[in-house]
């Protein structure tokens, strides 16, 4: 039995918002440095740039890349050998949360009620999503979700006769639908399958795979291809000005679903795709 301190989970969650916030992914980076050799229009490659000089600046004075410095959403792989003493683990992510957010200067952007809309004052509670491995280990995966994007993100209960082509005319039109309001360039989060609420898991958990790392499955892979070529004939591209820059990467999740449902969600993400991975030993 691995034991792990409540307290060795604090501060690393404290240390994962910062680092979400302030250093870009370099899968992220990387996407944009490749994207600005392809991009097609010249207001998308000057605003391709300015993001790259942003993602820079935050890097090297340590502050956030963006104004909204989201949503603090975990996926906690939670080894079944495991022990945490000293507290639990939800308790110790959103100490972490809270100390990363007030330490860091990020912004609070949760709420204790969605109608009372007072602001909680320290970014918690963070979402906590947690599977059960079969491990020794806890892995702890966050991102810090935008507002604007998860706004413009939607689920559908589709028809199994919809089909493939039925799942990629809606996602075309959730993208075409949030335009500028999600800070394309996207990486663009798809759940099928499941039902109702498990979907829209898959969609976000899709997001937390590196840019450009496709889907085991070779169909589904083919699939995110096949989306992330159209999504970018759209022409909304960088921040909605224009180009052949839309989405940075499609990512699908799929799993089994009732005979009589096609569950698809779409979730967006910002051009930042903030995350972070630690492994707790």
């Amino acid at each position: 039995m691995k034991i792990i301190e409540y307290q060795t989970i604090v501060e690393e969650v404290k240390e994962m918002c910062k680092k979400a916030n302030y250093n870009l992914g370099e899968d992220v980076y990387t996407a944009f440095s490749q994207a600005l050799k392809t991009e097609k229009s010249e207001t998308g490659r000057e605003v391709l740039s300015q993001l790259i000089e942003n993602a820079d600046i935050a890097k090297a004075e340590q502050v956030p890349m963006c104004q909204d410095t989201g949503t603090a959403v975990f996926i906690v792989e939670l080894g079944q050998n495991c022990q945490i003493t000293g507290g639990s683990l939800v308790e110790a992510i959103n100490e972490g949360v809270a100390k990363g957010y007030g330490e860091g200067y990020l912004r609070n952007s949760i709420i204790h009620h969605p109608l009372d809309r007072k602001n909680t004052g320290n970014n918690t509670p963070a979402i906590v999503h947690i599977e059960l491995v079969e491990e020794e280990h806890i892995v702890i995966h966050m991102t810090a979700k935008g507002g604007g994007a998860e706004n413009m993100s939607d689920l559908k209960m589709l028809k199994p006769s919809d089909g493939v082509d039925g799942i990629k005319e809606y996602v075309l039109d959730i993208v075409k639908k949030a335009g500028p309001n999600a800070c394309p360039p996207l990486v663009v989060g798809i759940g099928i399958g499941g039902n109702f609420e498990r979907c829209a898991y898959l969609a976000k958990k899709s997001l937390f795979r590196p840019i450009g790392i496709r889907n085991h499955d070779q169909t589904i892979a083919a699939m995110e291809e096949e989306l992330m070529m159209e999504i970018n004939r759209l022409g909304i591209g960088p921040q909605g000005l224009g180009g052949s820059t839309t989405a940075l990467d499609v990512k699908i999740e799929a799993e089994a679903c009732h005979i009589a449902a096609l569950p698809v969600a779409v979730n967006l993400n910002c051009h930042a795709s903030r995350h972070q991975t630690s492994i707790l030993m």
